[in-house]
């Protein structure tokens, strides 16, 4: 594999992690999901605030990068590579979220993952943003988007972000 696909593995690998630990589960979206800018599936079941809804599904789209987002206090950055899947994810069409989770890496390939007989460690991190409500790409290459260093995607935070999207409460894209 090259570099760039193993990222996008890493990537996935982090967020089944992140929902096992979760409880919830995680699937690995198909290419006619590839197409509609869902590489996975993170469903819910289980209780909830709200009334009735026990089953919730968030559609994600996956990045990796081992560009450094950037020293800003409180967001990270990164550049989306084309416009098209862009556009596909700042457009609310639909009932289930779309969520934007980018794994930031070491540039240090060497340094992605290490495996001994106590632990099993991915460095660094991921955050989410949904994109909704953010204006139209400015280009034909891509678009810079700024991630919430509130939105590190830890277990405790998808719990967090399932309840907002049951009550229909994931906060609109805010460009800092």
């Amino acid at each position: 594999m090259i570099s760039q696909e193993i990222e996008s593995e890493l990537s996935y690998a982090y967020l089944h992690a992140v929902a096992a630990k979760a409880g919830m589960s995680c699937k690995q979206g198909d290419r006619h999901d590839d197409g509609a800018g869902v590489d996975a599936e993170i469903n819910y079941r289980g209780l909830t605030s709200h009334e009735y809804l026990r089953h919730i599904q968030l559609n994600i789209q996956l990045k990796a990068t081992i560009k450094d987002g950037g020293s800003y206090t409180d967001h990270m950055s990164y550049f989306m590579q084309g416009v098209k899947r862009f556009e596909k994810l700042r457009v609310n069409d639909s009932e289930i979220y779309k969520i934007l989770v980018v794994l930031f890496l070491p540039t240090d390939s060497s340094e992605w993952l290490n495996c001994s007989p106590d632990e099993l460690i991915l460095k660094k991190a991921a955050y989410w943003t949904c994109l909704y409500g953010a204006d139209p790409a400015t280009n034909e290459t891509g678009q810079t988007v700024y991630l919430s260093k509130n939105n590190l995607l830890t277990p405790e935070n998808l719990k967090i972000l399932v309840e907002l999207a049951v009550n229909k409460n994931i906060p609109n894209y805010l460009k800092p």
